[in-house]
This record gives structure tokens, C-alpha cells and sequence, in this order.
């Protein structure tokens, strides 16, 4: 069993191929607003080193948001389309979850641009409470300085950790969500939600 996972939903772009439940390789780079660019020549020579095509692909795994809208589409587009073409499961992760991978508690942020972070406290790959987009002073009053925080650190005045997102996808197995109707898969966009406005305090 062959799985494709796939995420561009921030300035990385992220592969990994699973076989089973065994990581063969993965690809996070650095890659702000080139995702669309190099996401197919980068595929392609990650299936080509293990001698393998799309056609080899039996299942898909793409985050779903939020994070940056384009973002969200690139990878959610080109895994629709070979998940349709060629009738195979598409599953989907958070965004912020992927970021969280199985780390027994953290604060997770994603830049929302604005004075504002995407925000979600994770506890073994399970959203503790609520996903929001929030003004980073109020992440920054409700944090303390010892607690483990991934992504974005940068927005509360410490220094950026991603980790191993290829590894976190293999490692969030139990997590993924079955795609019911692919073609009515949309982004998790919290700006086009309640969850996008600043909290009233």
C-alpha cells in the first residue's frame, strides 16, 4: 500500500511516501508561494527514486487548513484530481495538527497575516478545545514561556520549530479522515468563519 501525503497550506512544501506503515521518504522545503511551481517536478522525482509513478499511489493524504487559502488549494487540486482519476481514498489532516504531529501537548501557531496566528493546542494529535484564528497579543497573555509551542514561534517572540512534518503524517495515521465526496472537499478557511474574528474580550 502505497500513500501519497501532501501538504502546502504554509511556506513548506511537504511529501512523504508511506509504504504500509513504513516512511520511504519525504520533502520539506522552504518553498513560500511556489508551491504550484514545484510541487509536480518535486513529485515526480520522489516517485521516480523508488521506482514507482502515480499510477503506484493507492491512497492520498492532504491538510485541509487552515493556512494560507492558495496555499490549502494547490495540494487539495492536484490530489481531487488523481484521487478521482483513479478512484483511490483521499483522506485529509488539519493543517495545524500536521505541525503537532503526536507531541504529548502544544500550542501550535500559523501566521493568519493581520496581527493574527491560527491557534490550536494539540495533545497527541487531538485538538484540545478550539481552532481560531486569535491576535497575537491575546495568544501572547494566555502562554507562558516554558510550555512547547510549534510553527510560527516567531509571533510570540520565540524561535520557529516545524519538525519533521513528512515523519508527523506517518505518525498521525489514526488521524486521518476518510473523504467521503471528493469533488465537495473545500479548504478549512477560518477567515471565512466566525473563528476568523478577533475574540471580544
Amino acid at each position: 500500500m502505497i500513500t501519497l501525503c501532501m501538504d502546502t497550506s504554509q511556506s513548506f512544501l511537504v511529501l512523504a511516501l508511506i509504504q504500509d506503515d513504513v516512511l520511504l521518504d519525504g520533502i520539506q522545503e522552504t518553498c513560500w508561494k511556489r508551491q504550484s511551481e514545484e510541487l509536480f517536478p518535486r513529485l515526480i522525482q520522489l516517485l521516480e527514486s523508488h521506482q514507482l509513478t502515480s499510477d503506484d499511489i493507492d491512497q492520498i493524504v492532504i491538510t485541509v487548513g487552515p493556512g494560507s487559502y492558495t496555499g490549502v488549494r494547490i495540494a487539495m487540486t492536484v490530489a481531487k484530481v488523481i484521487a478521482a482519476m483513479r478512484e483511490i481514498p483521499l483522506f485529509t489532516l488539519g493543517s495545524l495538527q500536521l505541525v503537532a504531529g503526536k507531541s504529548p501537548h502544544v500550542r501550535v501557531l500559523m501566521d493568519a497575516r493581520g496581527h493574527r496566528a491560527y491557534h490550536g493546542i494539540y495533545d497527541n494529535g487531538i485538538l484540545q478545545g478550539n481552532l481560531e484564528a486569535l491576535d497575537i497579543d491575546e495568544i501572547i497573555a494566555n502562554s507562558s514561556q516554558d510550555e512547547f509551542v510549534a510553527g510560527d514561534c516567531h509571533l510570540i517572540g520565540k524561535e520557529d520549530f516545524w519538525g519533521n512534518l513528512p515523519q508527523n503524517f506517518l505518525d498521525l495515521k489514526s488521524e486521518w479522515q476518510p473523504v467521503e465526496q471528493v469533488h465537495l472537499l473545500v479548504p478549512e478557511y477560518l477567515k471565512s468563519a466566525d473563528a476568523y474574528l478577533v475574540k471580544q474580550k
